[in-house]
This record gives C-alpha cells, structure tokens and sequence, in this order.
C-alpha cells in the first residue's frame, strides 16, 4: 500500500490560510509563526505537483485545481476530528448513539424542543426516536431496547417513572357526520353503529387497540394524523388526543362529541429509564433536559 504523499496537518494549515484570508492571518490563529505556514504549503504542493496557492499582493487565493482540492480535504479533516471525537466519547463513557421510545400521544413539538437543546452539546451523538402504542412502549422498555422511554399510563411492573405531564383526548367526528347531531350521546349502542378509527398497538405480541368502544365496523391505523385524515373525509370517528384536533374543532371542520359518562379521557405521560445501571451521560443530559422542559426539580 503506497503512503500518503501529504499530512492532516498540511490540509489543516492551507485551509487556515484559506479561511482566514493570507498567512500571516493564519499563523496568528494557529500560534505558528508564517515561514513555518509558508514552508508547509510549499512542501505540500510541490509533494502533490499542483500549485494549490497564488500570492496576489498580501493575499493567498486558490487556484482551480486547489479549490477541487480544497474542498475534498475538507470532508477528509472533518471526518478524523469526528473520529477523534468518538474515541474520546467512548473513553468516556458518552454513548455514540441513543434510542427513545415516544408514546405517540407524547407532543412531537416538547420532544424536539428537548431534542433542540440536546444537540449543541451532544458530542455527534446519534439518536433514534421509535413511535410507540400501548403495550408496544412496554415490550421497548421490558427489552431494554430503548435507552429512555416515555410510555402512556403506569410503566411496566418493576419500572419507576416520573410522570410528565397528562393529555386530554376528545371523541371527534366530522361535523357533517351523522353523529355530530347528537348533543349528547347516552347509549353506546348509537358509537357501535358506526365506523370506529382506532390506533394499532406497535407490540409484537398480544396487543390492545387505542380506545376502540367495540364499534362492530373499525379501521385501524399506525398513528393519529392517518386518523384525522379520514376524519377530515367525513368518514369515522375516533378519540383523538386534544391538541391534534383543537383548531379542527374551533373552525368547525370536525365536531366534539359529547359521550355520556366519559365526555374526556385523559393519559398521563411518564419518563421511564430501562435500566439505571447502563445509564451513561448523554442518556442522563436528556433525562434532565427532560425534566427541565416539563418543570420536574431533579433530585
């Protein structure tokens, strides 16, 4: 295998004098002196035998071959400080990588808004969210296959959880639907003649489907924006979590249907580590980061 006829350190500084505008610039950023700048680049273009560099006056412009050049050499320097930060991450203990289980219910705009402040400081970390029904974010955090969970309702038996905060869903339909003419409605036999959307459970085992009233006609689907679609067509009704449907219901699209004896169902969202012991610190930021978001005093 033939050797590399240039170094890191070659590419670092002409890019330094690049960025920075001429080398003598560059030297005072990098704390080198500029004959030391100028010899490195000299001996890398005379290694490569392409000039890579013009002087006009005081100032270092880049040639057509050195821009191609340049450019590529970029990646290259970017990718060993990566890899140079991922082995210090690893010495360390920051996992390189993390995986969340999101209850779907669990508001998409708190968990990139905890997200959005993880990243500045996650060190390249890379972090995988699972959407989650019912039993399905139980099977995640009895398998340990997520590193933080956020499940609806008690976690599974032996899991602690911090509660964060509770969702209201209301029973909607289309406000042309035949039951939005009910004000309220007293016998579920009037539901059971109609089309019922529910959410399918993301267990792989056994599994329960997401406030289905044990209409006889049912729909299943993977999530609610697919529900509200169907909604939005006239066609169905389905518990919906509040927020997803509020404006919906304020402009009059979809109707609030009034169900006597449960007018509201509420879920209240937890935060679930699956296992404390393998906790490491990326994992621990966002438990707290979490926790902040919600107002939840760490202890």
């Amino acid at each position: 295998m033939d050797r590399a006829k240039s170094t890191l350190e070659q590419w670092r500084i002409i890019q330094a004098v690049v960025d920075y505008g001429g080398y003598a610039q560059a030297a005072e950023k990098l704390n080198k002196s500029q004959s030391s700048l100028n010899h490195a680049v000299a001996k890398l273009q005379f290694q490569l035998g392409v000039q890579l560099l013009e002087v006009k006056g005081r100032k270092a412009y880049l040639t057509e071959c050195g821009e191609v050049l340049l450019r590529r050499s970029r990646h290259i320097t970017q990718s060993v400080t990566e890899l140079e930060l991922l082995a210090n991450n690893l010495e360390t203990g920051w996992e390189p990588s993390l995986t969340i289980g999101r209850e779907i219910i669990y508001p998409m705009d708190d968990l990139v808004d905890v997200l959005s402040q993880f990243y500045p400081v996650s060190r390249g970390t890379r972090v995988t969210v699972l959407d989650t029904v019912l039993t399905g974010t139980a099977e995640l955090i009895n398998n340990e296959t997520v590193d933080i969970a956020i499940c609806g309702g008690p976690p599974p038996k032996g899991y602690l959880a911090e509660p964060l905060v509770d969702i209201n869903f209301n029973l909607v339909c289309h406000s042309n639907h035949p039951l939005a003419q009910y004000d309220v409605i007293e016998e579920d036999q009037t539901l059971a003649q109609h089309l019922q959307l529910v959410i399918k459970d993301t267990s792989l085992g056994p599994n329960t489907d997401l406030g289905w009233l044990k209409a006889e006609q049912r729909w299943t689907v993977a999530n609610f924006h697919e529900a509200i679609v169907i909604l939005q067509k006239g066609l169905g009704f389905c518990w919906v979590p509040e927020p997803l449907v509020k404006a919906a219901i304020e402009n009059g699209e979809l109707k609030k249907l009034n169900l006597k004896g449960s007018t509201k169902r509420k879920a209240t969202l937890s935060l679930v580590i699956p296992n404390r012991d393998k906790q490491g610190p990326a994992s621990e930021m966002i438990e707290q980061l979490f926790k902040k978001h919600h107002q939840i005093e760490s202890i």
